[in-house]
């Protein structure tokens, strides 16, 4: 369930401010390109909601791209523990995502594709594992994205169809400082009383070795709850620091 927003943002903020001639003076990239990611957060939260019953999370991924189309496909790995909260057992989600982006015009970017969110050996009574189709443009660095789930919605019965809105800009204000801005709506569908706002301000720094992110999160819904009654969706503030290399 992880963002790649930041480093698209940043990119398209670079070109509006006169990237394309600072690219055409560099070397092309490599045709195939492959990354790895890896971080460290204080609570792992998606769309708002607490997934580790508010404590640390690792996570992980590996990502290709194939430069020339952009066309890229990846994976990505975090440890959770809502799963056995409601009942199952799982304690890891394994994202498997492929999709397409690139550019409509000079201004305005898209990116399209399919995100498989697997909970293996779940176990709940309706099978956590959840497809989701999205679509998204941006323009400089605010982005517009939504998502379609193809299936039952993250273990809730009959919420196929189920849709995500994520509006959001991620800023640059000083060097290697970015201001991070999201507001989501996720839709239920069938099951109203579980649809709910949530958002998201925060800044993140590059610090050359990591990245160090601080963020205030809240989802507006008491409908979520821990065993011990605790409002999954609560404010609080998530620090993270994560390595792509």
């Amino acid at each position: 369930m992880k963002s790649r927003m930041a480093a698209s943002a940043a990119a398209f903020t670079l070109m509006a401010a006169g990237g394309s001639l600072a690219r055409a003076q560099e070397a092309p990239a490599p045709e195939h390109q492959v990354s790895y990611n890896a971080a460290l957060t204080s609570e792992y939260r998606y769309r708002g909601l607490a997934q580790t019953r508010f404590e640390p999370a690792l996570q992980g991924g590996a990502d290709y791209t194939h430069t020339p189309s952009g066309f890229y496909a990846g994976t990505w790995l975090s440890t959770i523990k809502w799963i056995d909260d409601a009942g199952g057992d799982a304690n890891v989600e394994v994202d498997l995502y492929a999709g397409k982006r690139g550019q409509l015009t000079d201004a305005i970017s898209y990116d399209v594709g399919g995100l498989y969110y697997v909970y293996p050996s779940n176990g709940l009574p309706t099978n956590a594992n959840t497809f989701e189709l999205y679509g998204q443009l941006g323009y400089g660095p605010v982005y517009v994205k939504y998502s379609h789930a193809t299936s039952n919605l993250f273990g809730t019965a009959d919420s196929k169809n189920s849709g995500y809105l994520d509006i959001g800009a991620n800023v640059p204000v000083a060097d290697k400082l970015v201001l991070n801005l999201h507001a989501g709506r996720q839709r239920v569908k069938n099951n109203g009383d579980y649809s709910y706002n949530d958002y998201k301000v925060g800044l993140s720094y590059d610090f050359g070795v990591a990245t160090a992110s601080l963020a205030w999160v809240k989802a507006n819904t008491d409908a979520y709850v821990s065993p011990r009654g605790k409002n999954l969706g609560k404010s609080a503030a998530v620090f993270s620091v994560s390595k792509t290399f």
